[in-house]
């Protein structure tokens, strides 16, 4: 039985109907009378918010700024934006191109949006089926990753994640959080431990929106709880989701990834990553290779305009941290459960297809090349 997504209360529809009877599917973004309609996650739980973008200068600002966010999700945006850059006329395709690149440096999914469409704008194609089927791709690979996940959660399971990786992050469905939906599902009752993840709160905020609205059991605990908790073995196993993987398995997520992977490990707790193909970078061998994002040191120094350091305190900022595959036990993938000695074996075999991204000489302003087939 498939899983409904919790519904949105909201006048704008920002979903669709579930397949399965059970509800509606929450839809974090998508296309809709010429332009791109999209959950403004910076308003997240306050208030649910449309945003109605017509310009790639506009999809632009709401990745850079988070409105959107999640690397899938951040993917698909993208791939919308050329679709407007393309419509508008006012931008080539390798400045459009350039322009969304050089919004979120880490997340591998946006580039192979980018270069989806890109590869459709420069082939007169049809930029926007191009875009239109990414996204469905997308949506079915998180679909296949919550079946091939959902064994993982035996019932009752005490699951620990971090950050926001649900459908808000992956336009439907989620990574880490399907196949914890695909148990609730099931009957099996998980519970969730959802870091709060600092400095912008996206676990507190729209990880307990999410399992909220769906009625999964969670508790909100600060990001330096999460180690008593594991101690204290009141954690059956970690689930995360990934803005980049290496094909040695090394990958980056949301900073504070690393040091609960380390603390599973060291507590004899499984450690989980889920991720679509498009979050996947087969060109990189090492983590050292990831490029990490360093966000403004204002983020850690105030909360919503309010000051939570003395002034004038220097901060660092790094948006993500890479983990070494040592601390994985495997990874969720539309394909199954991989561990992270055969990840490499497989994307070998991921055969290329119109959804794989081209290589590009040094210095292009194209998207990141080496992604592979996404329909399998």
């Amino acid at each position: 039985m498939r899983p409904s997504l919790p519904s949105l209360p909201t006048s704008s529809s920002p979903r669709e109907s579930g397949t399965d009877g059970k509800g509606d599917r929450v839809r974090a973004l998508w296309w809709e009378q010429g332009a791109l309609r999209a959950i403004d996650q910076r308003q997240l739980p306050r208030r649910v918010k449309v945003l109605r973008l017509t310009d790639v200068h506009g999809v632009a600002e709401a990745i850079r700024t988070l409105a959107i966010r999640g690397a899938p999700c951040i993917g698909v945006g993208a791939a919308y934006g050329m679709v407007l850059a393309r419509r508008r006329g006012r931008l080539g395709s390798e400045e459009a191109a350039r322009l969304l690149g050089g919004t979120r440096p880490t997340a591998h999914d946006l580039f192979v949006g980018v270069e989806v469409v890109q590869r459709a704008w420069e082939d007169h194609a049809d930029v926007l089926e191009a875009a239109d089927r990414y996204r469905s791709s997308v949506v079915q690979e998180c679909r296949l990753i919550g079946e091939a996940g959902a064994p993982l959660v035996s019932r009752g399971a005490r699951v620990l994640t971090h950050c926001n990786a649900g459908a808000l992050a992956t336009v439907e469905w989620g990574t880490a959080l399907a196949p914890i939906r695909f148990a609730f599902r099931e009957g099996r009752d998980p519970f969730v431990w959802v870091d709060e993840t600092r400095p912008l709160l996206q676990g507190a905020r729209l990880t307990a929106w999410e399992l909220g609205q769906e009625g999964i059991r969670h508790a909100v605990i600060a990001d330096n709880a999460a180690g008593h908790f594991l101690y204290r073995k009141e954690v059956d196993l970690v689930v995360v989701g990934a803005d980049r993987v290496t094909r040695s398995g090394d990958f980056a997520n949301k900073v504070g990834t690393y040091e609960k992977a380390v603390l599973a490990k060291e507590n004899g707790v499984p450690f989980y990553v889920a991720a679509p193909w498009s979050t996947f970078d087969p060109r990189l061998t090492s983590g050292d290779e990831i490029p990490v994002e360093e966000r403004a040191g204002e983020e850690v120094t105030s909360w919503g305009n309010v000051p939570t350091t003395p002034e004038g305190t220097p901060a660092r900022n790094p948006a993500f941290d890479v983990t070494p595959a040592k601390y994985v036990t495997a990874f969720i993938t539309p394909a199954g459960v991989v561990a992270p000695r055969e990840l490499s074996t497989l994307l070998r075999q991921r055969r290329p297809s119109a959804l794989s991204v081209r290589t590009r000489p040094e210095g292009s302003a194209s998207a990141v090349p080496g992604a592979f087939d996404q329909s399998r």
